[in-house]
């Protein structure tokens, strides 16, 4: 299968059939260290338009992800390497409940779907996450809706100061140390 690198973060599979092995995955955890958002992924969809869009997606645990929500569509998450806490909020930022997540064979559920709109993030809590996402498309930027009560990703030292709060309040609701 052939990847064609259209920007730093993103790679897409051509062709009709797509397969993605350990060769594809060094190749995401490279692009991962090389990003400046410190995270890669391979789209397995065509294009934007597509009705379905499946990622291969890999990301490092230093990776600010701020909380958003996709009205109108579903999400799914299979893991494929790596550990991750889904932390789904309430409207005003309060934490509503946290989806531990962890590759087949371990003692955390590897597959989660989310199917309703609800403010989401990531706390990866391995060297690396790699991710098999799953949405509808098409891709509309505007339709994916920010949290206010998080900080932009622009602002590097405000989203390093909301993540590791969050750690902590996570930690707090698990009664595990941070």
């Amino acid at each position: 299968m052939a990847l064609v690198q259209k920007s730093p973060e993103v790679f897409l599979a051509e062709g009709p059939i797509s397969a993605v092995g350990r060769s594809e995955l060094e190749t995401l955890k490279a692009a991962v260290r090389a990003s400046a958002k410190r995270r890669a992924r391979i789209n397995t969809h065509p294009d934007g338009e597509d009705a379905l869009h499946e990622m291969i997606i890999a990301i490092d645990p230093s990776s600010y992800i701020r909380p958003h929500k996709h009205p109108g569509k579903s999400e799914a998450f299979h893991i494929v390497e790596g550990e991750v806490d889904i932390v789904v909020f309430k409207d005003d930022g309060q934490i509503d409940q946290v989806v531990p997540l962890g590759a087949p064979g371990g003692e955390r559920s590897f597959y989660y779907r989310m199917s309703q709109p609800f403010f989401h993030t990531l706390i990866i809590r391995s060297d690396v996450l790699i991710v098999h996402e799953i949405t509808n498309g098409p891709f509309r930027p505007q339709g994916t809706i920010f949290a206010d009560f998080a900080p932009e990703d622009s602002d590097a030292e405000k989203a390093a100061a909301y993540q590791a709060d969050l750690v902590q309040r996570v930690a707090a609701l698990q009664g595990t140390a941070a």
